[in-house]
C-alpha cells in the first residue's frame, strides 16, 4: 500500500504535552464496526466482560537520551546527540547519532558534565561500527551495572520529538513518562497505553472478573523514525526484543478457551504476542503489521493515537479497518481527543 493512504491532518492544539490527572481520567473512543462511542477509560470495566484479559507491557524507560562531544581528530569537538535504542550487550548498545555524518569508527565521545555527581558526572565510548542513518554501534568505557547508572546519572528521558519540540524534559517526566507496570529496564520510548491505569482501576477490573497479564517488550528508538519509503512493501523496521514467558503462555491460551478475549494493552503488547502466537517466546521481532495482515493472538487493542502515516496508524488499520479508523480519528479531533504519548486512548475492536 502507498504510505500516503494513511496520511491525516491533525491541529498542532491536539497534541498533549502532559498526561490526563488521575490517569484514568483520559477520554477513551471506542471503535466498533457499526459506531463510535466516547467513553473514559475509567469506563473499561463496565466495557469489558468477566472472563476477558488484559496484557500489560512491563519494559521499563531508560533516560537514553545523551548528549556529548566527540574527542580528538583536532576539530573542536562538536556535540553529539545520541538516542539509545537496543541493548547488545553489558557495555554495547545501538543508537541514533546527530549529527551522525561527522563521526567514524574509532571516534570517542565523552557524554554528560562535568560537576555532575554520580561516576564525575562523565560517561566515555567509543564508536565501534556506523550504520545508515545515523545508526551507530557504541562500546562503553563502563558494563553492566555500571553502566546503567552512569547511563542513569547522565541521560535524561527520551520524549518522543512532537513533545521535546515543544517543551523541556524535566524531572516531572520521570515519573509520567512510566507505567505502573514498568520493572524491566531496557525502553526508549514508554508503552503508552499502559499510561492510563491506575491500582484503583486495575482493582476494579478485577473484582468485575477481567485478569491481567504481562508480557514484555523493548521499545526502541525506530519507534520515532518517519517512514521514508512511499510503500509500506519497502519499509524495514528497526528489531526490538520481547518475551513472552513460558508461565504467560499457556495462560493466555487458557483464556481464549474459556471463551474470554485477549486485549492487548498497547501496540507493543499487540506485536510481542502476535510475533508469538501465544507461544512462549525470547528474542528480537521486526513485525511490521499492515492492512491484509491476518491477527492471531490478540482480539481487542487499547492503544493512543498515532503518528499520521507512522508504522502504528498502520497498525491499528490493519486491525479495524483504515476508513474505520480514519472516520475515528477524525471523530476525535473533532471532539477535542488529545493525541499521541500522553494523550488519550481508543479501545479498538476488529474490522468485521
Amino acid at each position: 500500500m502507498r504510505v500516503s493512504d494513511f496520511d491525516f491532518e491533525l491541529p498542532p492544539e491536539r497534541i498533549a504535552l502532559r498526561p490526563a490527572s488521575p490517569r484514568d481520567s483520559a477520554k477513551l473512543l471506542v471503535v466498533k464496526p457499526d459506531g463510535l462511542i466516547d467513553h473514559s477509560v475509567g469506563d473499561l470495566p463496565s466495557l469489558l466482560r468477566p472472563g476477558d484479559c488484559l496484557v500489560f507491557n512491563t519494559t521499563k524507560v531508560i533516560p537514553a537520551a545523551l548528549t556529548g562531544h566527540r574527542n580528538g581528530r583536532g576539530d573542536t569537538t562538536p556535540r553529539i546527540e545520541a538516542l539509545l535504542h537496543m541493548r547488545l550487550d553489558g557495555s554495547r548498545w545501538k543508537a541514533f547519532a546527530k549529527p551522525g555524518k561527522r563521526l567514524q569508527a574509532g571516534d570517542r565521545i565523552r557524554f554528560g558534565a562535568e560537576g555532575r555527581v554520580c561516576l564525575l558526572g562523565t560517561l566515555d565510548a567509543t564508536v565501534e561500527e556506523k550504520g545508515e542513518s545515523g545508526e551507530i554501534t557504541l562500546l562503553f568505557d563502563f558494563h553492566g551495572p555500571a553502566l546503567d547508572e552512569a547511563i542513569a546519572a547522565v541521560g535524561e528521558m527520551p520524549l518522543p520529538p512532537y513533545i521535546a519540540g515543544k517543551r523541556e524534559t524535566d524531572d516531572q517526566d520521570r515519573a509520567d513518562y512510566q507505567t505502573m507496570f514498568a520493572r524491566d529496564e531496557g525502553a526508549v520510548a514508554a508503552p503508552t497505553a499502559g499510561l492510563h491505569f491506575t491500582p484503583n482501576l486495575i482493582k476494579r477490573l478485577q473484582d468485575t472478573g477481567i485478569s491481567t497479564e504481562f508480557v514484555t517488550l523493548h521499545v526502541g528508538a525506530g519507534t520515532f523514525l518517519p517512514v521514508k519509503a512511499e510503500d509500506t512493501a519497502d519499509h524495514k523496521m528497526h528489531a526490538e526484543w520481547g518475551e513472552v514467558s513460558a508461565a504467560t503462555a499457556p495462560r493466555l491460551k487458557a483464556v481464549r478457551a474459556a471463551g474470554g478475549r485477549i486485549v492487548a494493552v498497547g501496540t507493543t503488547s499487540l506485536r510481542i504476542l502476535e510475533t508469538s502466537g501465544l507461544e512462549p517466546f525470547a528474542g528480537t521481532t521486526e513485525i511490521f503489521i499492515t492492512p491484509g495482515y491476518r491477527f492471531r493472538a490478540v482480539d481487542l487493542l487499547l492503544t493512543n493515537f498515532h503518528l499520521p502515516k507512522s508504522t502504528l496508524f498502520m497498525l491499528v488499520s490493519a486491525f479495524s479497518g483504515v476508513e474505520r479508523m480514519k472516520s475515528a480519528y477524525a471523530h476525535a479531533i473533532a471532539q477535542n481527543y488529545r493525541f499521541y504519548s500522553y494523550g488519550d486512548a481508543s479501545l479498538l475492536f476488529p474490522a468485521a
